[in-house]
């Protein structure tokens, strides 16, 4: 999944308190109207092993094992869903990010058929970003991330086309979005493009406790994101059972918060429109 950033600095000992997956710089104390989170005792026991891959560890991907219909219950991707979120950067800038699980499938250069995610960002109304994300659901309930079609726009016109990528095609892999049942230890790779896109996700912790503006939600999995390629650049992210993310902090390498403020029914045709046009 594309990273991106959310504005707020947030101290990792308050997150993690307790414990046992776009940046903020750490902080001593809690913000004012920070969420307060909530943990289950950690396990005094480590995770068990991950089959999950990392770094430019090569796997063999049986599209046989795939499907385009993601049920996972930390983010069930229904064709029709639509996630609305305010993001706000450390200099108080706001920014609307859509994202619409489409009806619209793909089938990718290593032979699986991903589910269709549009990602459009918007500043005062303008299109500063629009993405087609492919993800797809392992047997064993793994939800990998594939590739995008990425553009970022100036004025109403294309100014660069960077982090585009296809799993399966000049050296792009294929990384885990979530893994199917979380434990906390948990690391695996998101994306994998040498010198590209080096993204990595790790558990950090279950049963967390979650507020924003769509409400409050519990047993949310909490998850820190960073990359190979910017290892000042952090990222928490908490993702609410039936929901998908619902909050995204920066705590290193910047100062930002991206927070749900509204989940609904899309109509049939938005977010299937050319790149640049989502529709609407």
């Amino acid at each position: 999944m594309e990273r991106r950033t959310l504005p707020l600095i947030l101290a990792a000992t308050m997150l993690c308190a307790g414990c046992t997956s776009s940046a903020i710089r750490p902080s001593a104390t809690t913000p004012p109207g920070t969420p307060a989170l909530e943990s289950r005792p950690a396990d005094s026991t480590s995770a068990p092993a991950s089959t999950l891959p990392t770094g430019a560890e090569p796997v063999n991907l049986n599209p046989a094992d795939f499907t385009a219909d993601i049920s996972h219950p930390y983010w069930p991707m229904k064709p029709g869903t639509r996630w609305t979120y305010r993001d706000v950067d450390e200099k108080g800038e706001v920014q609307e990010v859509v994202i619409v699980a489409t009806p619209a499938t793909k089938k990718l250069a290593n032979g699986i058929t991903a589910r269709v995610v549009r990602d459009t960002v918007r500043s005062e109304g303008d299109l500063v970003e629009d993405t087609f994300d492919w993800y797809a659901q392992d047997s064993a309930g793994n939800v990998w991330y594939l590739g995008e079609d990425t553009a970022e726009f100036e004025n109403g016109k294309i100014a660069t086309r960077s982090g585009s990528f296809e799993a399966g095609t000049g050296g792009a892999l294929p990384g885990i979005l979530l893994p199917a049942e979380p434990q906390v230890g948990q690391k695996y790779r998101q994306e994998y493009l040498k010198g590209e896109a080096e993204d990595n996700g790790e558990v950090l912790a279950t049963g967390q406790l979650v507020e924003v503006p769509t409400g409050r939600y519990s047993n949310a999995l909490l998850t820190r994101d960073t990359s190979t390629l910017e290892p000042a650049v952090v990222e928490y992210k908490l993702y609410a059972p039936g929901i998908g993310p619902v909050l995204a902090l920066d705590i290193s390498g910047g100062a930002a918060r991206e927070e749900l403020v509204k989940i609904d029914k899309a109509a049939p045709k938005d977010g299937t429109g050319p790149l640049g046009k989502p529709n609407p």
